[in-house]
């Protein structure tokens, strides 16, 4: 591969690709040394965004019944958990006569082979509704797939080959590494997932982290959820573990993304959404930040000190709450001001305002603010009545579609 770059916070970053790019690479490889006996060194594929890939082939392994070759996955200077692993393919021609192999995906050629693809060591089992991949088959999404029929069917026909042929996907190191995922988090078990909708891995790709947001929130829709509980990250989902006895496992990881989480949320239907988050993160909220993440915007000390001034609060304790480096030291500002309560109220006040705005007339969004400290400090105005469906354990307002509105 000629290598790319693309430049990130003034920072030249070099372009990887996907699980999907090698899956395909690899199944390119062994179908041809499988239907022809040519031995592959590399493997020449274009991806979905018309790239062009000359992959490396590894780890050739011929058997009596097919043959097995490893492409190794190269993510660019992206922070990616897969970097460096092999994926496999085994190409494997079924006699007549054979029974047909269960659980797998089927390409769908009006003349020429059949291809039957599955997962092996390594790739994750899809074990809930609303993700890409069906219950019960491997975590192949749609696009990775179709990059595998493609170069197979290609090489079959260049071989003459109308028969029945099989292909297993396997990382031997995705189990291990699924646990750096939000594979388990989805219900994907057993590995790792083959994705990939371009073929390349940009690096620290917002695109990426946002379509994760997507695929947790569609999933929830597909469960028949019907309020949307999110959490910027671990320690949301620590509070609502520890201090809320909340299953943490029923709410959205949305990062830093909290104005595409609403975004989503709208578009997957949803009426009611709960945010629970440190007020590190939230309290950037109330001056209309959606990205929380601190190379876009950084609001917190600005947003506390401006309501403080306007509860009366002097300028030298404006002046240390806008030199606080945490949002625990600016409170403490205010608690020796006994001004707390009432900025507070303001700041829950914007946060309401701006949540409202963004999501729009549809979605009901409520928030929740906390710190390690402090614990709660507020809520939006219709937030504890979203709370309480969460802490019972059958509310009636989970069983119906007009509930909350």
């Amino acid at each position: 591969m000629e290598e790319e770059y693309i430049y990130r916070n003034q920072k030249k970053m070099r372009r990887g690709y996907t699980t999907g790019s090698c899956a395909a690479a690899a199944a390119c490889a062994a179908t041809s040394m499988a239907l022809m006996g040519e031995r592959k060194e590399a493997v020449e594929i274009t991806t979905p965004k018309g790239i062009r890939l000359i992959l490396p082939v590894e780890e050739i392994s011929r058997e009596e019944n097919g043959v097995s070759c490893g492409v190794r996955k190269d993510g660019g200077d992206d922070p990616d958990a897969t970097h460096g692993i092999l994926i496999y393919a085994r190409a494997e021609r079924l006699q007549e006569g054979e029974e047909e192999p269960a659980g797998c995906y089927q390409n769908f050629c009006e003349s020429g082979p059949v291809i039957y693809l599955d997962g092996g060591t390594g790739i994750g089992r899809v074990t809930k509704p609303g993700l890409a991949c069906p219950e019960g088959k491997a975590a192949i999404n749609p696009v990775p797939r179709s990059m595998i029929f493609q170069q197979a069917e290609a090489v079959c026909k260049k071989a003459g080959f109308t028969g029945r042929l099989k292909l297993t996907i396997s990382a031997p190191e995705g189990e291990r590494i699924a646990g750096k995922t939000f594979n388990p988090y989805l219900g994907i078990l057993g590995g790792i997932s083959i994705l990939g909708t371009t073929g390349i891995v940009e690096p620290m790709s917002q695109a990426a982290l946002i379509e994760t947001i997507r695929i947790s929130v569609r999933q929830k829709a597909a469960l028949g959820e019907k309020i949307l509980l999110i959490v910027p990250g671990n320690y949301g989902e620590d509070f609502l573990k520890t201090t809320l006895k909340i299953d943490p496992n029923r709410a959205v990881k949305c990062s830093n993304y909290i104005g595409e989480a609403l975004d989503i949320a709208v578009e997957y239907g949803f009426q009611n959404l709960l945010l629970v988050g440190h007020g590190g993160k939230l309290i950037k909220l109330a001056a209309g930040v959606m990205n929380t993440h601190s190379s876009v915007a950084d609001s917190r000390m600005e947003a506390l000190a401006a309501w403080a001034g306007a509860q009366g609060a002097g300028a030298e304790n404006v002046r240390q709450i806008l030199e606080s480096v945490t949002v625990d030291e600016a409170l403490s500002t205010l608690d020796r001001a006994g001004i707390t309560g009432p900025v507070m109220e303001k700041i829950i006040e914007r946060i309401g305002f701006h949540l409202k705005k963004r999501g729009g007339n549809t979605l009901k969004a409520e928030a929740i603010l906390f710190t390690n400290q402090k614990g709660v400090l507020g809520m939006t105005k219709g937030a504890e009545e979203l709370l309480k469906c969460f802490l019972l354990p059958c509310p009636s307002a989970l069983n119906s579609d007009d509930a909350l509105q």
